[in-house]
């Protein structure tokens, strides 16, 4: 707790708690620059996260006591580790991988066949990310469930802030690449090609990558991938089941679909916050705040924010898409965001082509996700399968 500042809002309070959408939108019109002791000055306003993005010498993005790379570093660091991280997401290396992704998607889907009602975080949303980011890391199918039960181990001691927890399960998962890594140094997988190998021969200031730096870079990669790719299904499916309109105009266009997927997580963001923390003080909003304090950019409120977009209520996916901080701004946007938006569109696809109609169920409504996740943590649906509508229809 910090005795200069009294808290503006708790974030983990029952009433933000029970839909963190709406508290942000009102604290971005009542407080848009609010303190609170979990995370310290949380930006809600478009403009305000879109300057701390486009400014790393002011908002340093090393707030971790542990080593991330390259998010987690600053110029002229970040410019000599982020070369290094792009080309595993080029339009080549992303188209080279969805037949794949695809053939996991459509393998999902046909095992849910028989089941009209699912719970589709659980069924479909979290498997599939898993499986996904798996298969993009040339991971064995053996790490699936260990993979899924660290990703919810995680995300269990980050909403508790249990440090100890966290270095435990920080210290499992340098332990599954360590595995991975000696399998290869010795022989017992040889002639790999995956990331994990690639990585392995990469070179910094002239040197090899060490194995703390391959690790920070696949915790990176796999944190984000698993938490935010399953939130995305999660909501864009739930968006679909209830404006059955949109449903069946992206069923016979699907071109339509990535522009509509993109507005839709402006919409309801799958990633609540990323933190920065000021090398000097700064006065944004009229609060000061001074250096060395930690900044909470909040993506919901940001991406509802009605001075950067029009009626931002409504989803509308042929609006203009340049301001919407779905993959962030800056230096630090995300380098991953073409394989994401490639995954995200063929798990919606995916669900679409296996199905003629996805409904809500309205004796059971989904749950929100709370902090530190965004979207839904249940997503009960009713599914007619394409199967069941033709042996229906015969």
């Amino acid at each position: 707790m910090n005795p200069m500042h009294s808290q503006d809002w708790e974030p983990k309070s029952a009433a933000v708690l029970r839909d963190q959408r709406a508290a942000c939108d009102e604290m971005r019109e009542r407080c848009p620059v609010a303190y609170s002791d979990l995370l310290g000055w949380s930006l809600f306003r478009h403009e305000d996260v879109v300057r701390v993005l486009n400014d790393p010498e002011t908002f340093s993005s090393v707030v971790s006591r542990n080593l991330s790379v390259p998010n987690g570093m600053d110029p002229p660091e970040h410019g000599l580790y982020r070369p290094l991280i792009e080309p595993y997401f080029t339009p080549q290396a992303v188209q080279a991988f969805e037949p794949q992704c695809r053939s996991l998607a459509a393998e999902l889907v046909r095992s849910l066949q028989g089941r009209p009602e699912l719970e589709l975080m659980g069924d479909f949303a979290q498997p599939f990310a898993v499986r996904v980011q798996c298969a993009f890391l040339g991971w064995p199918a053996s790490m699936h469930e260990p993979l899924r039960l660290w990703a919810q181990k995680n995300h269990a001691a980050t909403l508790a802030q249990d440090r100890p927890a966290m270095a435990g399960i920080a210290h499992e998962f340098a332990g599954y690449v360590m595995g991975l890594l000696r399998s290869r140094r010795d022989g017992t997988i040889p002639d790999r090609q995956d990331v994990i190998t690639s990585l392995s021969s990469q070179q910094i200031h002239g040197r090899p990558l060490s194995d703390e730096e391959i690790i920070s870079i696949l915790r990176n990669w796999t944190v984000g991938e698993i938490s935010t790719i399953a939130a995305a299904v999660g909501i864009v499916t739930q968006y679909l089941a209830e404006h059955t309109g949109l449903q069946q105009q992206l069923r016979a266009q699907p071109s339509l679909l990535p522009d509509a997927i993109e507005e839709i997580l402006r919409l309801y963001g799958p990633l609540l916050a990323n933190r920065r923390v000021t090398t000097r003080a700064v006065n944004i909003g009229g609060r000061t705040i001074g250096a060395g304090e930690r900044i909470s950019l909040n993506w919901v409120a940001a991406n509802r924010d009605g001075r950067a977009f029009t009626d931002p209520q409504s989803c509308r996916p042929d609006r203009d898409a340049s301001a919407n901080l779905l993959y962030g701004a800056g230096i630090h946007i995300c380098p991953g965001a073409p394989l994401a938006r490639m995954e995200l569109r063929v798990a919606v696809q995916a669900l679409l082509d296996g199905t003629t109609r996805i409904e809500p169920m309205a004796q059971r409504p989904p749950t929100n996700a709370v902090y530190p996740a965004s979207g839904y943590a249940v997503v009960p649906l009713q599914l007619t399968f394409a199967a069941q509508a033709v042996a229906h229809h015969q």
